[in-house]
């Protein structure tokens, strides 16, 4: 076995350090300069320097790259500052992932500091008759709070349906027309039918893919009526009906607003009035308002009433005073 001499590793290793500097020079020069002002900084300059000078006059920075990648885990590429698979919306086989937005988190998730609330100059409310007589309460504390109301409820209608109201152009309609700071919509009491996918598929009602099916439909009116961002939108979950059938179907559009909604959680608020008026699922006529027990329901077991409106309006409220200032 051939001995090796103490000062061949050291020539080995001298040559190896050449290489590194040569190779690497950029780099730790690079690093120098990022650093504070103190004596690390001063050493790292000192050889990140001349060993970057010579770098750079050597066409070597490529076979550099080429080196670190291929000895660095992972090949290198996705790694660090490099390019990744997320960038290139090549996040899993078979095609990209839509990226996320800005418009899809709520300053306040973010711990930051919400926008000033401004003036309310307009609001419409909007929706299927589950949207009466929500309505002419919300139009009365509108006027009040010296804002106009556009009251454009559409009976019979719904987002599976388009025999009587395409919801995609409607919505599209309304902001033309109106151009409101502020949208309240309750809609759903007509739900539940057979919808066709843009691939040409059929979807029924009311598994996951119809559920997709209408979540998609849904934050396309919802991006209408945003308006890049400058108006808010109050879109009610619907109360448990008292019919198991029909509740089947709640539950699925509710589910589908939910996820509709997660794309535009800046501009976009969901009020749950499903927990508000049947916790936990569970359908009733009556509730406590005002200290005592009182119905909230229509005999059809699906709308609210009068006194129901009240609170529901008292939700949609409170939300419109998180965002606009209120008189």
């Amino acid at each position: 076995m051939p001995t090796v001499r103490l000062k061949d590793v050291v020539a080995i290793l001298a040559v190896a350090l050449v290489i590194l500097l040569v190779l690497e020079g950029p780099s730790i020069r690079r690093s120098g300069e990022r650093m504070e002002p103190g004596p690390e900084r001063t050493i790292v300059l000192a050889i990140g320097h001349p060993a970057g000078w010579i770098a750079d006059r050597l066409p070597f920075a490529d076979a550099g790259d080429d080196i670190v990648a291929a000895i660095a885990p992972g090949g290198g590429e996705g790694d660090g500052g490099g390019p990744s698979s997320f960038a290139s919306g090549q996040g899993r086989a078979g095609g990209g992932v839509p990226p996320v937005t800005p418009e899809s988190f709520a300053p306040q998730a973010l711990g930051e500091r919400p926008p000033a609330r401004r003036a309310l100059r307009k609001v419409l409310i909007t929706g299927d008759s589950m949207v009466m007589p929500l309505d002419a309460e919300l139009a009365r504390r509108a006027v009040r709070a010296g804002a106009q109301a556009v009251r454009d409820p559409h009976l019979g209608t719904g987002i599976s349906k388009s025999e009587l109201a395409d919801w995609g152009e409607l919505s599209a309609e309304q902001v033309r027309d109106e151009q409101p700071d502020a949208v309240v919509m309750w809609l759903g009491a007509n739900e539940g039918f057979p919808m066709t996918t843009p691939s040409g598929d059929e979807v029924t009602c009311c598994d996951a893919a119809w559920a997709a099916e209408y979540a998609t439909r849904a934050r396309r009116m919802m991006d209408t009526y945003r308006q890049d961002g400058r108006a808010r939108v109050y879109w009610l979950k619907l109360p448990v009906p008292r019919d198991t059938g029909q509740a089947r179907v709640a539950r699925a559009v509710n589910a589908a607003v939910a996820v509709a909604a997660e794309a535009y959680r800046a501009h976009v608020r969901v009020l749950d009035m499903a927990e508000l008026f049947t916790p936990g699922g569970r359908y009733r006529d009556a509730m406590e308002v005002g200290g005592r027990e009182r119905i909230v329901r229509e005999s059809d077991g699906i709308h609210v009433n009068a006194t129901g409106a009240r609170v529901a309006a008292d939700a949609v409220e409170r939300a419109l005073r998180t965002d606009f200032a209120l008189r």
